[in-house]
């Protein structure tokens, strides 16, 4: 492997079939190796690749890692643990470069117990410089002429030994992390944004796998809150035979049954397999293979004595006072003019839902608001002012 990898710190336009250089990892002594170097690096470029689309329990598969000479591949199925990188992971004096970093983080922690510190994501920075478009492949076309070919991205990660050309992919993306992230850095100090992102990135950081082991099936699938108790009872069944199918498999839930048959089946409730026919997604093969197993849960679900039917938790959801409903109207119209203003997503000034915070709480001073929950210190400093002075223009009712 080369001493040094060529990096692209202007816009020249580089060869598309261009295969960056890298070393594989997969041995534990290779893996040491690799933490002493990059411990002396100031920022790395981080990508992982997951196997979420052929597995029941996803699971990291691939860490690809860029510094501003080498590129590595970490193969962690091989190696079989990954603890001597967590303190590089965790070094606040080493920057960590990731795009869409929300997935990453938690599957670092999900499989590895591996905490971020320091992270800069690229496409956060992508949101607060008004770009259309923020996916990585749309900003390596547009800063480096580079066209990545995402036939890969849906493979099994898992497979071994890996296709060359799936590890040239992968090794792809994070060639250019640095770079891109240098460029998007000079761009939002020269907007002064860059202190805005800087408190998303930490935010982001600390974001976890959601623990719900214990909960019921249908509290994390859509459509279910629209659902009766009965409805709901007969839904978890089928979700509960579906996730056995799917972990005796070795799949993906949807590789077992999709989940719009089965919103169907829990609403219309077909109690022979002649009726399953009538249901939209369900092939005469799946019938075939699935369909007594299916009617036994409907039933299951239609015999539950009214006691044990479960009840979807909802939140009280109180209208807003006439007063609050003004300020909300307010606070809607002075963000989308300040969206359009600054060329960002309107929602990056203020979510919905920081605003309904605000309408309740109606500060009078920008240090008012720090204290309502979920506002950041970024948008107290940039639109406190203006927040306030919005909400004292108000058209109150009479």
């Amino acid at each position: 492997m080369a001493d040094s990898i060529p990096r692209p710190h202007d816009r020249t336009p580089h060869t598309p079939s261009y295969t960056p250089s890298y070393t594989l990892i997969d041995e534990v002594d290779g893996l040491y190796e690799v933490k002493g170097l990059l411990e002396e690096e100031t920022a790395i470029g981080v990508d992982l690749e997951c196997d979420s689309m052929f597995h029941y329990q996803e699971r990291v598969c691939l860490i690809q890692i860029a510094t501003t000479r080498k590129n590595f591949v970490i193969d962690p199925i091989s190696i079989g643990e990954l603890s001597p990188l967590a303190p590089v992971f965790l070094n606040p004096r080493i920057e960590k470069v990731l795009h869409g970093a929300d997935y990453d983080i938690r599957s670092l922690y999900r499989d590895f117990r591996i905490e971020v510190q320091s992270l800069f994501d690229t496409q956060i920075a992508a949101r607060f410089l008004g770009l259309k478009e923020t996916g990585l492949a749309s900003l390596l076309r547009e800063r480096f002429s580079v066209l990545t070919d995402k036939k890969y991205q849906k493979k099994d990660w898992s497979q071994r030994p890996l296709p060359d050309a799936m590890i040239h992919y992968a090794v792809q993306d994070i060639h250019y992390l640095l770079p891109l992230a240098d460029m998007l850095k000079a761009e939002l100090k020269e907007r002064e944004l860059l202190f805005c992102v800087e408190e998303e990135n930490e935010l982001l950081s600390h974001v976890r796998p959601d623990d719900s082991k214990n909960k019921p099936l249908f509290l994390n699938f859509k459509g279910a809150a629209r659902l009766g108790p009965r409805s709901l009872g007969v839904l978890q069944k089928l979700l509960s035979f579906r996730d056995r199918e799917a972990r005796r498999r070795d799949c993906p839930h949807f590789k077992v049954l999709g989940n719009k048959p089965i919103l169907e089946m829990a609403r219309n409730k077909p109690i022979s397999v002649d009726q399953l026919s009538d249901i939209e997604g369900l092939s005469a093969k799946l019938i075939r293979q699935l369909g007594q197993r299916l009617i036994g849960c409907i039933r299951e679900g239609l015999n539950l004595a009214e006691e044990r039917l479960p009840v979807y938790p909802k939140k009280p959801r109180q209208r807003p006072g006439a007063t609050v409903a003004a300020r909300v109207k307010t606070l809607k119209t002075w963000r989308d003019r300040k969206g359009k203003a600054l060329g960002v997503d309107p929602a990056l000034v203020l979510t919905n839902a920081q605003i309904h915070a605000v309408a309740e709480k109606s500060p009078e001073t920008p240090g008012a608001l720090t204290s309502i929950e979920g506002i950041r210190n970024w948008q107290v400093e940039r639109f406190g002012p203006e927040i306030c002075a919005a909400l004292q223009k108000t058209d109150l009712p009479k």
